[in-house]
């Protein structure tokens, strides 16, 4: 039977849905994390820290030591650079370590993109010591900052005047102290660039890159914070706007280095130029991959993911027909959740295949740019885009989100 390890941040939405892939494919898994998660056996649990890569591929190899695996599959950002450095060490198929990191460190991304002139929004680096109003001043308003670590908009704040760039750079740090990371590190400042949005779903194969779908985001979001909402497959976009998107793609992790398994890309579609926004070694976050199945057997992005690892038979990757999409339900204020009405409702409109409310009643929320989570997801399929978007408006207009 092989045997896979996956490394699992403490919070995650996806651990269940690789458990049921796993299983699917008779596949033993053990679980490595920040803390001891009982999802398979005490002698299959490792614990380590993500914050110290080095240290903790260590003991990954360690327990393949003990206990022969074979595949190191990261779920999110935090363990990528940890499995590709446990990956070599162990002599796995696997990304190379300075190639994950540069996935996981916003400046060090758009440095090496420039090195090969790659399409990207103009930036600098704003140091602790910097004037994040003169740096930004030098980029042209608006601007981005974002700090160079965190995901799924968490800090990210669109910046108009220069009398509100040192606030913005102060909120980060904030914001960065309360997820405990150093709030002294530099913070990424890049022109904003306006225009539509998709995302990319592909993996790699020994350096051969396999697209997947392409998302649009319809109603993508401007600013000030950026929120994730609606994810819809496939694209609308022209045949040579998606052509573009795809060459572009290609140019990037080939520019990054990246060798196997999934990524994640996102680009920005302006009037006269498509640009690289982020790149990362994973598969796309939350619950989104749900609405993705491939091949005639309806398999699961995660089962494609632990195929790939194992270097298993692929029956098909393609994308099932028709359109699906989801919504990311977004949190409307900070608090406390005490309900959310209409669940009933919105899962009884014509369209929706599934509603997944992952904070529980009296759960904290926190909305942009503080939060890191959503409040949920809304799942739809239809014949054509058009419908899934309106199928996922309609039900979301039946919620009603009470926050105390």
């Amino acid at each position: 039977m092989p045997h896979v390890l996956l490394i699992v941040p403490t919070q995650t939405y996806r651990a269940s849905d690789f458990l049921d892939a796993a299983a699917d494919l008779g596949i033993d898994l053990s679980v490595a994390s920040e803390e001891e998660l009982p999802l398979v056996a005490p002698d299959r649990r490792v614990w380590i820290d993500c914050s110290r890569p080095e240290w903790s591929a260590r003991i990954l190899a360690d327990h393949a030591a003990r206990l022969p695996i074979d595949a190191i599959v990261p779920l999110d950002d935090q363990g990528v650079v940890v499995a590709a450095r446990g990956a070599e060490l162990i002599g796995l198929p696997h990304n190379p370590p300075a190639a994950a990191a540069a996935t996981r460190n916003k400046a060090m991304l758009r440095r090496r993109l420039a090195q090969d002139e790659i399409s990207q929004p103009r930036f600098g680096v704003i140091q602790r010591e910097d004037s994040p109003h003169e740096i930004a001043a030098e980029l042209g308003y608006p601007v981005v900052f974002k700090p160079l670590s965190r995901s799924g908009g968490q800090g990210v704040i669109r910046v108009d005047r220069a009398s509100d760039a040192d606030a913005a750079a102060r909120r980060i740090r904030r914001i960065l102290a309360g997820a405990g990371e150093n709030p002294n590190q530099p913070i990424l400042a890049e022109e904003f660039l306006p225009g539509g949005e998709v995302a990319v779903e592909g993996f790699l194969w020994r350096g051969r890159l396999k697209i997947l779908a392409v998302f649009d985001k319809p109603g993508a979001p401007q600013g000030p914070y950026f929120e994730e909402t609606v994810l819809i497959a496939p694209s609308r976009l022209p045949p040579e706007v998606l052509g573009e998107i795809d060459h572009l793609t290609r140019r990037t992790v080939t520019a990054l280095g990246l060798k196997e398994g999934p990524i994640h890309a996102e680009f920005r579609i302006g009037r006269d130029r498509v640009s690289v926004l982020e790149v990362a070694a994973r598969s796309i976050g939350g619950l989104c991959s749900r609405s993705l199945r491939f091949g005639l057997m309806a398999e699961s992005w995660e089962s494609l993911i632990l195929r790939q690892a194992l270097r298993m038979e692929m029956p098909s990757a393609v994308r099932q027909p028709g359109a699906t999409g989801v919504m990311m339900l977004p949190i409307p204020r900070s608090g406390r959740l005490v309900e959310v009405e209409g669940i009933a409702e919105a899962r009884d409109t014509p369209g929706i295949t599934g509603l997944e409310i992952t904070v529980p009643p009296g759960g904290e929320v926190r909305a942009l740019p503080e939060g890191d989570r959503y409040l949920g997801f809304l799942f739809a399929a239809a014949p054509h885009p058009s419908e899934v978007e309106h199928a996922l408006r309609q039900a979301f207009s039946r919620l009603r989100v009470i926050i105390e």
